[in-house]
């Protein structure tokens, strides 16, 4: 059964029935084309049919003040600072008073320090491509910016706490703590979390004011 004051967006193929889930990729807007959206994206995974298109940035299709819980794993990562900050007010209007933001992503801190730590001949390199910065090869073609475009996969800012805590405070989130993967006290929580993901990342939740 969905409930619909929990709210996950950047949702990918993750989407429980639990949760309304939203995700912005340009091949799920292809995929629901019909007949054409098939034959376009007949390669690759396929959304589930429970996810709706949605982008956060621009606002999703909810009403403010309805979500008792949004949730969003590796996501804030792909925004630009600017897109980051309009994300986080835009989650903060959502919620009910009290409502919870929980969130995971990859910690720049923790990357850093297995960067200083290494040994390898090129640790820049392992840096790079663990923090998905950087490119490695160029997209030429209209076939590879196509597939560029739809695969969204670099990251486009990345964060450790102390660089966080001030952003969701100025969207006025409040009592902003460090998380670990099942430690919240709502059950639906349990529905959404995927340990893998958690694993070496920073995972933080904080609330809109009561």
């Amino acid at each position: 059964m969905q409930h619909q004051g929990y709210v996950q967006y950047g949702c990918g193929l993750s989407a429980p029935e639990s949760w309304t889930n939203f995700d912005a990729s340009p091949t799920l807007r292809l995929q629901r084309i019909p007949i054409a959206g098939s034959l376009l994206t007949r390669r690759g995974p396929k959304f589930p049919k429970n996810v709706r298109y949605g982008d956060i940035v621009r606002g999703l299709p909810i009403e403010p003040g309805s979500c008792n819980a949004i949730y969003c794993s590796h996501v804030l990562e792909h925004l630009s600072l600017e897109d980051l900050r309009i994300a986080l007010r835009h989650t903060y209007r959502y919620l009910k008073p009290g409502g919870v933001f929980r969130f995971v992503l990859p910690d720049l801190e923790h990357l850093a320090r297995q960067y200083l730590a290494s040994t390898a001949a090129q640790p820049a390199i392992q840096f790079m491509e663990d923090a998905h910065l950087g490119c490695q090869h160029r997209a030429r073609g209209l076939g590879g910016m196509a597939r560029e475009w739809l695969g969204n996969s670099r990251h486009l800012w990345m964060w450790d706490y102390r660089s966080l805590v001030p952003e969701l405070e100025r969207a006025g989130f409040q009592a902003i703590h460090r998380a670990a993967f099942g430690d919240s006290s709502d059950p639906h929580f349990r529905d959404i979390e995927d340990e893998g993901r958690w694993t070496g990342c920073l995972g933080v939740e904080c609330r809109r004011p009561a």
